[in-house]
């Protein structure tokens, strides 16, 4: 899989994804800004959300429920938060731009037909978010792009992923983990599941034996990045904001500039040691193979014609190239020594007659 540039799979590097979701605050400048912060701190790609209230929720219907999950803490009515944080759609082209002059890709969630239609000139690739991975209707009209689509997972069961996915044609799609809670409670990291990445990349669909993973992740957790790029992930989005204290509903959850360079770090350096899948020696490894392991060794001064009897050799370090280990003593009892060997001195083939 492909988006702009970038090689997406297990044999490239991990992408990071810099979702601003409503950290900018509803200020084009800090919209702006926050792209910067994300390029320096080494984001592949910069993703916004583009909703507009009266498509996203019901008015009367949160009015007439109580507040829940992380809507709990919303001052305002839900209504008036998605109306606040919601981006102007003039921004749009402006804010592509800005991603393209700081080399990262610029990608937003689109929560509307419309939002469609309004961003497909300007991403090349789709994310979908949790809560619409059983609006086939928007599934439907993102597949019929062609562009790939990174499919978030979170709060569905293994039905509700592999119908959604069916939508979409062999190879447009990545499978992201998610647990859809907002609230930054640590006690989440229990919840990550990560396991799921396993499953999601080789079972359920007919039509694709393996299929790519991601994980976007609220828990601000480096062991949750660490462990979800060792079980395959290829993709991985952390909310992104240069203030975690900020009053808007993205940024207590949100990770700042220096903690998500420091993740991707860790990343590339866990990438460095997980390898390729086969096992081998290691130039590093050369001299102590040398060292710590042993060859036979005359016991004492052995004349030549000696016929080697137990307790004539030790199996004692260091083992030079050309010495033999001891790996079958049976296939060196009984034979005869073609020249003599010094106490100490390493066994070969040449010593044997």
């Amino acid at each position: 899989m492909k988006i702009g540039h970038l090689e997406i799979g297990s044999s490239h590097p991990c992408r990071f994804i810099a979702e601003i979701g409503a950290n900018h605050d509803g200020q084009l400048d800090r919209a702006l800004t926050l792209i910067r912060l994300a390029a320096e701190a080494g984001a592949d790609i910069v993703k916004f959300q583009h909703f507009r209230a009266p498509h996203i929720v019901s008015r009367e219907a949160f009015d007439a429920m109580p507040k829940i999950a992380h809507q709990a803490s919303w001052g305002d009515s839900v209504y008036e938060v998605y109306e606040r944080c919601s981006l102007p759609w003039e921004w749009t082209p402006m804010l592509a731009l800005a991603c393209q002059e700081r080399g990262v890709i610029f990608m937003s969630t689109p929560y509307d037909l419309d939002a469609v239609a309004h961003l497909d000139p300007y991403v090349p690739a789709w994310k979908v978010g949790s809560g619409d991975i059983t609006y086939f209707e928007l599934l439907r009209t993102i597949a019929r792009t062609g562009k790939p689509v990174l499919l978030s997972t979170g709060a569905s069961n293994p039905v509700e992923m592999w119908e959604a996915a069916e939508l979409f044609e062999r190879g447009q799609f990545l499978l992201m983990q998610c647990v859809t809670n907002y609230t930054g409670d640590p006690e989440n990291v229990k919840h990550a599941n990560l396991r799921a990445l396993e499953q999601m990349r080789g079972m359920g669909l007919t039509h694709e034996a393996h299929v790519p993973v991601g994980l976007s992740d609220h828990t601000r957790s480096p062991e949750v990045v660490l462990g979800a790029v060792a079980l395959g992930a290829c993709v991985i989005e952390r909310h992104f904001t240069d203030h975690r204290f900020g009053d808007g509903p993205d940024h207590a959850f949100a990770m700042e500039p220096d903690d998500f360079r420091d993740m991707i770090e860790d990343v590339r350096i866990l990438e460095s040691a997980m390898g390729d899948w086969h096992k081998k020696v290691y130039p590093c490894e050369y001299a102590a193979r040398i060292v710590q392991r042993r060859c036979w060794r005359a016991a004492r001064d052995l004349p030549a014609a000696t016929v080697l009897m137990p307790g004539d050799l030790q199996a004692l370090r260091p083992c030079p190239a050309g010495a033999i280990p001891p790996t079958t003593p049976e296939a060196i009892i009984g034979r005869k020594l073609a020249i003599p060997m010094k106490r100490g001195e390493a066994l070969t083939a040449e010593h044997l007659a």
